[in-house]
Formats: C-alpha cells, sequence, structure tokens
C-alpha cells in the first residue's frame, strides 16, 4: 500500500510540472459581470475570492486572498496594466512597501511565508467600466523578482448586450 501512495504521488506531481499554465479562476459571475484570473507566474498559482459578486459594483467589497512567498518582500512594487483589445491601454506602477513605510500585510515577510488576507478592499473608482478587457498585474520584489502575479478578465455588460 505505501508503494502505492508514493507512486500515486509521483503521478500526480508529474501531472502538475506537465502543465503549462495555471488554471482560470471565476472570482464571481453574477447578472452583467463576470471576473476571472489566472496566474501568470508560471511556478505559483494563488487564491482570491470575493464575498459578494454584486459588491464589486459598489465602492468598497470584501476579499479574501492567500499566497506562499517564493521571495521576501522588504520592498514591494506593483505593475498594472490595462489590456482592452489586446493593446495596453493605461499603465500604472507604484512603490508598496519601503523599508521605511510597510503599509501592506506583504511587506516584511520572509520568503515561504503563508499570507492570508481576509477584509475590505477599496477601488478608487465610482464604478465598474462596460465592456470587455484584462488587467495584468505584477507584484515584484527590491531584487525586481515576481511575487505575485495575474491577468484579470472583466466582462462587464448592460441587459442589452447579452
Amino acid at each position: 500500500m505505501k508503494t502505492f501512495s508514493v507512486l500515486a504521488l509521483i503521478l500526480v506531481l508529474l501531472c502538475i510540472n506537465a502543465s503549462a499554465e495555471w488554471p482560470t479562476h471565476t472570482v464571481c459571475k453574477k447578472d452583467n459581470l463576470e471576473i476571472r484570473y489566472k496566474s501568470c507566474d508560471p511556478q505559483q498559482d494563488f487564491a482570491f475570492s470575493i464575498d459578494r459578486c454584486s459588491d464589486v459594483a459598489t465602492h468598497t467589497f470584501n476579499i479574501r486572498a492567500a499566497i506562499i512567498l517564493r521571495h521576501s518582500t522588504k520592498e514591494l512594487y506593483v505593475k498594472m496594466n490595462l489590456i482592452i483589445n489586446g493593446k495596453t491601454v493605461l499603465s500604472y506602477s507604484e512603490s508598496l512597501c519601503e523599508p521605511d513605510n510597510p503599509e501592506l500585510i506583504l511587506c516584511g515577510k520572509k520568503k515561504g511565508e503563508h499570507i492570508y488576507y481576509e477584509g475590505p478592499v477599496t477601488l478608487g473608482i465610482k464604478e465598474i467600466p462596460q465592456g470587455d478587457y484584462t488587467i495584468s498585474a505584477v507584484l515584484t520584489n527590491e531584487d525586481h523578482l515576481t511575487v505575485a502575479c495575474a491577468d484579470f478578465t472583466v466582462k462587464n455588460y448592460l441587459d442589452d448586450y447579452y
């Protein structure tokens, strides 16, 4: 029985390594709004969920996110791109963690630590724009190593588009 368990584990690990990309996860799908994401880091997926899809259209909503860090985050930077029809139409980058200013739960964490966040998030926009687009987000540390990377697909249409 022990040999079978070891063989099954090896088979599972081989199948995981044979996969070229992570699966697409559905965050929410309700009425006219659908949000999905896929990790673009070939070595790591992460967990992300929203309590209620209908809350996303409001100013603040609750999320849950979890990741095991592959790299330490003494400093942390985000780069986001808004992509429509395969073309980047808007880019945004910001320093999220600096040695003297740790604001996020990810700041100052060590490689291998499990990070879990559950709580409110404010987008800073009044409404989710109508349309079909991708938001690419990459978090890098002080050594320019990828901490997390995801492509979020957002579909938001009025009823008459369906």
